[in-house]
């Protein structure tokens, strides 16, 4: 079981979006129009994290996990859905952004100038610190003191998995878990093939 904690979302000349599915609580995603005409280029950092990282045994830890950070962005931010932010500059240097540079975030309703490392776990951040100078080396300006961390986004990688049978039915008839938030798939492509899966499944039941 793997959960990913993004800072970065990937979306090609796109923009970082408000994807929270409960109050008081943060998630960003990336999306990009058609025209792939934005003004900025997202990128994804994730990092893993196993259930080693989790508080409890509970089967649901890894949901806990993902809830508690995104309450604690919803917080930095300033408990008005505003997304917490920080330079990257910053953010290597373990210190809350006093300005945004020539990266203008995109998230909507707005940002609140931040410092990350104030809510996400240490061996979170100490990735990232190692990973993002590398990307540099890769593709320059990945670590361009003023890019721009929004966070964070917790759900690209379900933590649980809902059992299911051969025919894709779950322990309740009738019930047919798919895609990513059942833990079947880790991707756009993926969670469409198996959305598809069970739609035939549904049809031949």
């Amino acid at each position: 079981m793997v959960v990913h904690v993004i800072l970065f979302v990937c979306a090609q000349a796109g923009v970082v979006i408000a994807s929270s599915s409960e109050e008081n609580t943060i998630v960003t995603n990336g999306m990009s129009n058609f025209l792939r005409n934005g003004k900025n280029a997202n990128s994804a950092v994730l990092v893993n994290v196993s259930p080693d990282d989790f508080k409890s045994n509970s089967p649901l830890a890894g949901i806990y996990f993902q809830k508690d950070l995104e309450e604690k962005a919803f917080n930095l931010g300033g408990k008005n859905y505003f997304a917490p932010v920080q330079r990257v500059e910053d953010f290597l240097n373990n210190k809350k952004s006093e300005f945004i540079g020539k990266v203008k975030p995109s998230y909507l309703p707005g940002s609140t100038l931040s410092n990350l490392q104030e809510i996400l776990p240490t061996f979170v951040t100490s990735t990232l610190k190692q990973s993002i100078p590398y990307f540099d080396t890769k593709l320059k300006g990945f670590a361009d003191p003023d890019a721009i961390l929004t966070g964070v986004e917790t759900r690209s990688s379900s933590p649980v998995k809902i059992p299911r049978n051969e025919n894709l039915v779950s322990n309740i008839l009738g019930i047919y878990p798919c895609g990513e938030g059942a833990g079947y798939a880790g991707g756009i492509m993926s969670a469409a093939v198996d959305g598809i899966k069970c739609a035939i499944a549904v049809l031949e039941s």
